[in-house]
């Protein structure tokens, strides 16, 4: 792994940190969101860091390159991370369009009640 790549990799992990950690603090970030994104900047350092390590790994699954180990690595998780906010964004939806519906009928409930009444 170059020293470039090592340099960007920290300084990447570093903006992605601080910035989890402002949006913490504006309450616009949910903490349970936010382990996923410390946690990824973590990684990003121990590779950074211990490059022997993405190394030994990348010898063993068999890639060309450290830097092509690393980056692939990075889009599984971070693909992975889409495909459960796609699950957790349709359920979200299914549960707005039944309380919509839930809505529209109490209104109409409290509409026809009215017209009895008069």
């Amino acid at each position: 792994m170059t020293f470039l790549l090592r340099c960007v990799l920290i300084c990447v992990s570093l903006v992605l940190t601080f910035y989890v950690l402002g949006r913490i603090r504006h309450s616009k970030m949910r903490i349970e969101d936010s382990i996923f994104w410390v946690m990824f900047s973590m990684l990003l350092v121990i590779f950074s860091v211990f490059p022997k390590v993405a190394d030994f790994i990348s010898s063993l699954v068999g890639t060309y390159s450290t830097a092509n180990f690393i980056f692939t690595l990075m889009i599984f998780i971070l693909l992975t991370k889409v495909f459960f906010q796609s699950i957790k964004i349709s359920q979200l939806e299914r549960r707005v369009t039944e309380l919509i519906q839930m809505l529209a009928l109490d209104k109409e409930e409290a509409i026809e009640k009215e017209e009895h009444k008069l």
